[in-house]
């Protein structure tokens, strides 16, 4: 049963349009009890994780979901000509990374932080659902705030806020850098 369990949760990771939550999977596999379903799914992440397959399931924004390995990014964006990684401009990542770091946070703070306009990278990220409106600042003007949405954990593939780099980590990455380039 463990092994037509397993192809169950795997049909039902492929067919998801979003990370799937082990609470979705026990809503939908009623029949399974929680210890069944979370062996499968272990024995699943598994089975992925050590063989020589293209593609890999990983957990990102609260639930899993299908990647390709990252070996092989070179080919897919030859194939997909860049489009998904490379869709943001370098402003409209300066201006989700501050989302990031800065959250909830308005688009005037967003602004003095970059010390430009941000209408527009804030708009762009509006729109590809990167960014949220999750109501507005108590202060003059009630300005919007805005933060992350899932979206943005699963394009980056991460599974909480807690998972982006400390500031630590990324002066530490810019000195490597800076070494290698020297």
């Amino acid at each position: 049963m463990t092994n037509h369990l397993k192809d169950i949760i795997e049909s039902l990771i492929f067919v998801s349009l979003e990370p799937l939550s082990l609470d979705k999977i026990k809503s939908v596999l009623t029949e399974f009890s929680n210890k069944e379903i979370e062996e499968a799914i272990n024995q699943l992440l598994e089975s992925y994780s050590s063989n020589q397959r293209g593609i890999q399931i990983i957990q990102a924004a609260g639930g899993f979901l299908f990647a390709t390995k990252p070996g092989h990014n070179i080919w897919i964006q030859r194939l997909l000509h860049g489009e998904r990684k490379n869709k943001l401009s370098p402003s409209a990542l300066e201006t989700l990374s501050i989302i990031a770091y800065h959250q909830p946070i308005t688009l005037a703070e967003i602004s003095a932080i970059r010390g430009v306009d941000s209408t527009h990278s804030l708009r762009t990220l509006l729109q590809k659902r990167l960014v949220k409106i999750v109501g507005r600042k108590k202060a003059p003007g009630r300005p919007l705030i805005y933060r992350t949405t899932e979206r943005f954990l699963a394009y980056f593939g991460l599974s909480s806020l807690k998972d982006l780099p400390t500031q630590e980590e990324i002066e530490k990455i810019l000195v490597e850098e800076n070494d290698i380039e020297s």
